[in-house]
């Protein structure tokens, strides 16, 4: 796999290898061995899957201390702008965000620290959508902020009378009033 930093210090992109020919492709998605030569050693204890369709909008979620979640995540079908903010008070690129489109095709994952919120929008009829955490998600620490915060300026690439989102992510605070 191809490793590459992001401008956001410990905001991986990772590039597995793909191996194709007239029957298909062959990849491997995770390998432990690997992950840690490359990125380093993150333990990952849950997998989770979402299934969504054209514009939908997840985010921008986190899990609070002492639950905070580190997550490697990528696209099984469709296409997603991901979505990465630096929320780490001794960051010098906190309130920075990172965004990348993984899809089917190109295979791209991005590792997200802890201390990142997270969230997605679906660029295509529908998208699945995986990722690994190496902490158990905790609904008392659960954390959010607001995905057209104005301090952000996110270009989530979907018309804005086109995104959908869950009611409690309507509401989701502004950064400010989180941090």
């Amino acid at each position: 796999m191809e490793v590459r930093q992001t401008e956001i210090e410990g905001l991986i992109i990772i590039q597995p290898k793909v191996y194709g020919d007239e029957r298909g492709y062959f990849f491997e998605s995770f390998s432990m061995k690997e992950f840690e030569e490359k990125v380093g050693r993150t333990v990952f204890v849950q997998d989770n899957e979402s299934k969504s369709r054209y514009g939908v909008l997840r985010g921008l979620h986190f899990q609070k201390p002492p639950f905070a979640q580190a997550k490697l995540v990528r696209v099984v079908t469709g296409r997603v702008l991901d979505v990465a903010v630096d929320i780490r008070n001794d960051s010098p690129t906190f309130g920075r965000y990172f965004s990348l489109e993984l899809s089917d095709e190109n295979k791209t994952q991005l590792f997200i620290p802890r201390g990142f919120a997270h969230g997605f929008a679906v660029l295509s009829d529908e998208a699945v959508f995986q990722y690994k955490c190496d902490n158990y998600y905790s609904p008392a620490h659960e954390g959010a902020i607001r995905w057209n915060d104005p301090r952000l300026h996110i270009d989530w690439q979907l018309p804005p009378d086109e995104i959908i989102l869950s009611e409690k992510d309507k509401n989701n605070p502004l950064l400010c009033d989180t941090y």
